[in-house]
């Protein structure tokens, strides 16, 4: 293995500790003989959420979604890395599909690498791994109930809220109510109540939220953003809004 650069560009920051570090030893040292590998000290603020962090979370978290029925079969490999060329592009995608292929191969301590994920990185990346999570399980075209059931698993121990993660999930598995729900809000709500809840959930999804971790991320952080205002607009219409 080697040049891991694309995928890792930006340093690995706070994964080269704890269970995601111990996750990772088997790969670094394939990787630095062409990739320079940084270690950042987390303080605060979104700008500590390195790229090269977010990608290895991403990366340790989807394995554990893939292995949730207790199988990985070659179709899933193919959807994942699929998602990925849409997502980074294809060279990014090689790179991710061979470290997933790794990854997959270890037992995965899911609480204790949530709880690293969640003591250090802001709260906009996370959402954005929740939903890059989802848009994973989804990528067969239809939901896992088990892989559902495990990404609300990853959600609560992230510190995401259920809000947040009923909204995330609504874009993806509609449920009665789906446009509301995206928006956190009940259909009971009132036009007030529904245009200072868009205004809200436009600002917590909006892609500037995660600007720092690059514009692969940024871009996908378009569909988050992309949901709410057709929830919103689908709402306004239904309703008859100004």
């Amino acid at each position: 293995m080697g040049g891991f650069g694309k995928w890792l560009g930006g340093g690995l920051g706070f994964v080269m500790g704890g269970p995601i570090g111990a996750l990772l030893g088997f790969l670094v040292g394939s990787m630095v003989d062409s990739t320079k590998v940084t270690s950042t000290t987390y303080t605060s603020g979104p700008m500590a959420t390195t790229p090269g962090a977010f990608g290895v979370s991403l990366i340790v978290l989807i394995a554990a979604v893939m292995k949730a029925d207790g199988k990985v079969v070659k179709s899933e490999l193919d959807y994942v890395k699929d998602f990925f060329t849409r997502q980074f592009g294809r060279d990014s995608a090689a790179e991710a599909a061979v470290m997933l292929r790794d990854m997959l191969k270890k037992d995965i301590p899911l609480a204790d690498v949530c709880h690293q994920i969640s003591r250090n990185m802001d709260y906009s990346s996370r959402l954005q791994l929740l939903h890059l999570l989802f848009g994973v399980s989804m990528a067969d075209g239809s939901p896992n109930p088990s892989e559902i059931t495990i990404i609300e698993r990853i959600s609560g121990n992230l510190g995401i809220s259920s809000g947040d993660f009923v909204s995330i999930k609504n874009m993806f598995v509609p449920e009665t109510d789906s446009l509301y729900k995206i928006l956190e809000i009940e259909r009971t709500s009132t036009n007030e109540e529904v245009k200072k809840a868009y205004r809200k959930m436009a600002m917590k999804y909006h892609p500037d939220k995660v600007s720092h971790l690059g514009e692969d991320y940024k871009k996908a952080a378009d569909e988050k953003f992309k949901k709410v205002n057709e929830a919103y607009e689908k709402i306004k219409k239904e309703r008859n809004m100004p």
